[in-house]
């Protein structure tokens, strides 16, 4: 646990809750059993004295509120004057993940160029390809009858598909994955900590970057480097913001999603026998898994000073979007607690909500629902290994570090 910060003097004691987003060792051991009871004991929203001390946003209602008042819960870390002054005292350029660290008018802009890359029809036109490399990395583990499902299948088809689609060699994917494990472990980050980690993405990716502008090829950098903004062609400064963003989010969080659906299946062999006779079914089963194990945890900078829920909070505070507490909300979903097929509602907001909504989430959604097609249909029922029972890492992902599977050969 992070040491504990005296508390503000406008932060309301029965606003105050202990929990360490990093290192609650409940909460590292089993993440959304924890969040179960967080939701039930915690406030709607609190103040955490740890990790430097931040806002809590847990109802469905006020993350909803929260994630669309982008005034308020702002994106935008660092404000142009002083970016520019910071720019002026750096030895090289410093990347910036663009968008999802602006506000709209900036938002917008830098996230146009994105939009048909990830629009649905693009990605449907990859769906065989991931079924291919999903059925390869299965089939490979098949006779083995166990596996340790993060690093066998979890981890390298996010991690290949998205390799290829930036155009980065697959044969460095090991390294792509430290560098990225590395740059989200630390919860409060020295500031010339997080700069470096920075500079070491796009050093590993520069030579790409420099390669593709005169060599374009069919993926999302030769893509970019075509691109304009606000009419000029694109620098490779900007060429640094867009890889660090897409670097990070492309590497690490499918990765997750698809280890929790997994290990609850691997908990429900009713359910894994119903979706194998019935197919059609797995991308509701994929919608309410996303539901139930929602694994992302968005930071936000307080934009101004503002009573939100009853609460003051100052300009500069940090909060988090603490989106799987949203999705385990009672006043929103009955019995939230209970995986349910069958649920009317599945409108979850694990990949948020407003103008910050992930624009990744159509690939995620085809990887998740591929994954869950291809498994049901190569392997036998498959169960959580008995002498190695499943570890989690938390923070702004809530991820599965090790999930052990066997099954009957």
């Amino acid at each position: 646990m992070s040491p504990a910060v005296p508390k503000p003097d406008h932060v309301a004691d029965a606003a105050v809750y202990d929990f360490d987003m990093f290192a609650d060792p409940a909460y590292v051991a089993d993440p959304h059993k924890r969040i179960l009871d967080l939701v039930k004991n915690a406030p709607p929203v609190f103040w955490t004295p740890r990790n430097g001390g931040h806002w809590m946003i847990m109802s469905h209602e006020a993350n909803f509120a929260a994630a669309r008042d982008i005034e308020t819960f702002s994106s935008n870390f660092i404000p142009k004057e002083r970016l520019a002054a910071m720019q002026a005292q750096m030895p090289r350029h410093l990347p910036m993940p663009l968008p999802i660290n602006v506000d709209p008018p900036d938002h917008t802009k830098y996230r146009a160029p994105l939009q048909k890359v990830f629009s649905p029809k693009t990605i449907n036109g990859l769906k065989d390809s991931i079924r291919e490399l999903a059925g390869q990395l299965i089939d490979k583990i098949k006779a083995d009858g166990k596996c340790d499902f993060m690093t066998s299948v979890a981890e390298p088809l996010p991690v290949v598909v998205f390799l290829k689609m930036l155009g980065l060699p697959l044969e460095r994917m090991e390294e792509y994955r430290e560098i990225v494990s590395q740059h989200l472990s630390d919860p409060t980050p020295n500031p010339i900590d997080s700069i470096k980690k920075l500079w070491r993405i796009v050093d590993s990716i520069k030579d790409t970057l420099e390669e593709r502008r005169v060599n374009p090829q069919d993926d999302i950098i030769s893509m970019l480097w075509k691109t304009e903004i606000d009419g000029q062609p694109m620098t490779m400064a900007d060429m640094e913001n867009y890889s660090v963003v897409l670097f990070i989010a492309g590497l690490d969080t499918v990765m997750n999603g698809i280890g929790h659906g997994v290990r609850y299946l691997a908990t429900d062999l009713p359910l894994q026998d119903r979706l194998r006779q019935n197919p059609e079914l797995v991308g509701e089963a994929s919608e309410e898994m996303l539901r139930r194990f929602t694994f992302t945890v968005p930071p936000r900078i307080i934009g101004k000073d503002a009573v939100f829920n009853g609460l003051e909070m100052k300009k500069g505070e940090r909060a988090m979007l603490f989106l799987p507490a949203a999705d385990l909300d009672a006043k929103a979903f009955a019995n939230p607690d209970t995986y349910n097929l069958d649920r009317e509602n599945k409108t979850h907001i694990a990949f948020n909500a407003g103008v910050h909504r992930c624009l990744g989430s159509h690939l995620a959604r085809v990887e998740l629902q591929v994954c869950y097609e291809e498994m049901l249909a190569r392997l036998p029922r498959f169960r959580l290994d008995p002498a190695n029972p499943p570890t989690f890492h938390c923070g702004h992902v809530v991820g599965v570090s090790s999930l052990h599977l066997v099954w009957d050969t």
